[in-house]
């Protein structure tokens, strides 16, 4: 087996387990390469909404594969997992807040680092949208879907003729002006609310778009997704941060992903 990547923090967000779209075994493959001492689920891992709808079609082995990994972690590696609540995992919410002796679930968190103080939020309650009018973020969600969907039929069509994996999702995001106005709103909106409350840095998920930014003196952090993006936010030990990206066109060696952790 390869040596792992040794670091200080993971932060990972928008996993979505539940929907069709969720690149679990990437996720699982991801975390078999790494040790970390503290490892952050930040909001929607679970997507509860698909999983109402559906609850007994749509949970799979490999979800199951990946909380056994996330276990090993703990139990092998003493590694601390904060699990912070999103939006659609808010059933979690009759459970908070949940305590282990290495595992927490919480609406929010503070991370210590080399003297800074970072806030931690998955990020939805600083939406008007998915906190105040349910209804539409919902209906939104049906729209996206339907995006991935379609990428995921443009793709496979890429693939068979050997041409390399291309978001077309995000690609629209990009392009459209009120998508790119709401990114930037949302980025600007939480960096001022860390600024209001003295913190030295902001990290959160939610709007499936990776950062390692600056708003002034705000270190402005986003963990991505594992649906589009596939990315995460790791921490090195000397306190430096960087985006992870998995490669989309990575073959998953599934014999590996059946070794202990």
């Amino acid at each position: 087996m390869k040596n792992r990547l040794q670091v200080s923090t993971v932060i990972i967000s928008d996993v979505h387990l539940g929907s069709e779209h969720s690149k679990v075994e990437e996720l699982t493959a991801f975390l078999k390469s790494i040790d970390c001492q503290k490892l952050i689920l930040n909001g929607d891992i679970i997507d509860g909404w698909k999983l109402q709808r559906n609850p007994f079609g749509r949970w799979k082995k490999s979800y199951t594969d990946l909380v056994k990994v996330i276990m090993k972690m703990m139990e092998n590696h003493s590694t601390q997992v904060i699990y912070v609540r999103g939006n659609h995992d808010d059933f979690l919410d009759k459970l908070i807040p949940f305590k282990l002796p290495n595992m927490f679930i919480v609406n929010d968190y503070v991370h210590l680092s080399h003297g800074k103080r970072y806030y931690v939020a998955h990020g939805d309650i600083f939406d008007t949208i998915t906190s105040h009018m349910i209804w539409l973020a919902k209906l939104g969600d049906y729209g996206y879907s339907f995006l991935l969907w379609l990428n995921k039929i443009l793709n496979n069509y890429r693939r068979r003729k050997g041409m390399p994996y291309y978001s077309f999702s995000q690609n629209i995001k990009h392009k459209v002006k009120s998508a790119v106005s709401y990114i930037s709103d949302f980025e600007r909106e939480l960096s001022k609310i860390a600024a209001t409350r003295h913190f030295d840095g902001i990290i959160c998920g939610h709007i499936h778009q990776p950062a390692n930014t600056w708003y002034g003196n705000i270190h402005y952090l986003n963990s991505g997704d594992w649906v589009e993006s596939l990315t995460a936010l790791i921490e090195y030990p000397d306190g430096g941060w960087e985006i992870y990206h998995h490669h989309q066109d990575e073959k998953i060696d599934t014999k590996e992903l059946k070794l202990a952790v």
